[in-house]
């Protein structure tokens, strides 16, 4: 019995680790203190990861594509806030994500909100848009040349 609790106990750390997309991080909070030491804008992807038909379309077209990956690294702290219906999260995750959820009054999915290195929101996107990374990288460009 105890094994097994092990066991079980392990694969759900295992799964949690991997629920965030690669290069994303699914804490809020350490998001946001990286960003402040990194001088660099936070991406916030609210979405519906295993139901939510155009975010896994963005996460197909958008985000997975090597440019929006490139522009990330150099610029944006990426994190994930899931909402899904068939895959459990930990507690302290769900719990996390239905505040920022609250907080940022999101009412559809998937919503994308940019926030300065302090988490002030400069601007936010509802729903699926092929052109995310060009818009991303004129409001990135506008942020940093308004802050000098």
């Amino acid at each position: 019995m105890k094994k097994l609790l092990l066991t079980t106990l392990s694969l759900l750390t295992l799964a949690t680790s991997v629920l965030a997309k690669t290069g994303w991080d699914d804490d809020y909070e350490k998001s946001l203190a990286k960003a402040k030491e990194a001088k660099k804008m936070v991406l916030l992807d609210f979405t519906g990861s295993d139901w939510c038909g155009y975010c896994i379309k963005l996460d197909d077209e958008v985000f997975s594509k090597s440019a929006f990956k490139k522009f990330a690294k150099q610029n944006l702290v990426l994190v994930e806030l899931d909402f899904p219906h068939n895959t459990p999260l930990p507690k302290k995750t769900k719990a996390q994500n239905d505040a920022l959820g609250k907080k940022f009054k999101v009412n559809g999915y998937p919503t994308i909100v940019l926030l300065d290195s302090d988490g002030k929101e400069v601007t936010r996107w509802v729903g699926y848009d092929a052109e995310l990374l060009s818009k991303l990288e004129a409001k990135a460009g506008s942020a940093k040349t308004t802050a000098k």
